[in-house]
């Protein structure tokens, strides 16, 4: 009894977390569906991008959507706990069960189909290269949108400093000021001192990021899993428990 009385308390404890985490992550959705300078407008800018591009401009959609999954989920499992319904119990083992079993394939997808992956990235880099060349200075959107990106993450360009060769901002041999150290002064960051500061393009600091945070995202994905396991295991331990009154 002391045993059923604790899973109660912890499933009704995790699936109120899950429930908060829901709401969050639909809030957000919501703002960046609403938010006309998001990162979405990038998107828009790109020529000749690949037609998989096109779909992250559904993110926000993505965002609502697993937003209200979880907010489900949330609910199932706090209801199904306190309540001891068996048919809410059953509901939420489901729904995490087939999420888990989408998890396990994406993973298996994405090693398998690496070199597709590859070549979605040329293709993207092909295109945000160009849109660099052709907009970068005269498109104002855009322009704010790189200068951000680059500022926040101190990179310049998708690779370095040379794609904005051509540019409109380009006319006069001006590169933007992040793809100079700080010791330049504004408006005199040109090719040569562009040259010897050789800042790293905003790509390779992205994977960079990902390179120094790998074991977390690692430790984060096997802890999804895990709690994923774990609520099953207990939401079927309350839902035998619940068939016996």
């Amino acid at each position: 009894m002391c045993c059923s009385g604790f899973l109660k308390v912890m499933m009704f404890i995790f699936n109120g977390g899950i429930f908060l985490a829901g709401a969050a992550i639909l809030g957000v959705g919501v703002w960046v569906k609403v938010d006309s300078e998001s990162l979405l407008g990038l998107l828009e800018n790109l020529e000749d991008a690949p037609s998989e591009l096109s779909q992250l401009a559904n993110v926000s959609y993505l965002l609502i959507a697993v937003g209200a999954v979880l907010l489900v989920i949330g609910f199932l499992g706090c209801c199904g706990a306190i309540r001891e319904s068996r048919c809410l119990l059953l509901t939420f083992f489901c729904i995490v069960l087939i999420i888990f079993l989408i998890e396990v394939a994406g993973a298996v997808v994405l090693f398998v189909f690496q070199s597709v992956a590859a070549e979605l990235l040329d293709s993207v880099e092909t295109a945000v290269r160009k849109s660099i060349r052709t907009n970068y200075g005269q498109d104002e959107s855009l322009t704010s949108l790189w200068d951000a990106t680059m500022e926040e993450f101190k990179c310049c360009g998708y690779r370095n400093y040379t794609e904005f060769d051509g540019s409109p901002f380009n006319n006069e041999g001006l590169y933007p000021l992040t793809c100079c150290n700080s010791t330049v002064p504004e408006g005199q960051c040109t090719e040569h001192n562009a040259h010897l500061s050789a800042i790293d393009g905003c790509f390779d600091k992205l994977l960079q990021l990902i390179e120094d945070n790998a074991l977390i995202i690692a430790a984060v994905a096997i802890g999804i899993a895990a709690l994923e396991i774990a609520a099953m295991v207990v939401s079927m331990v309350l839902y035998h428990k619940a068939g016996k009154k």
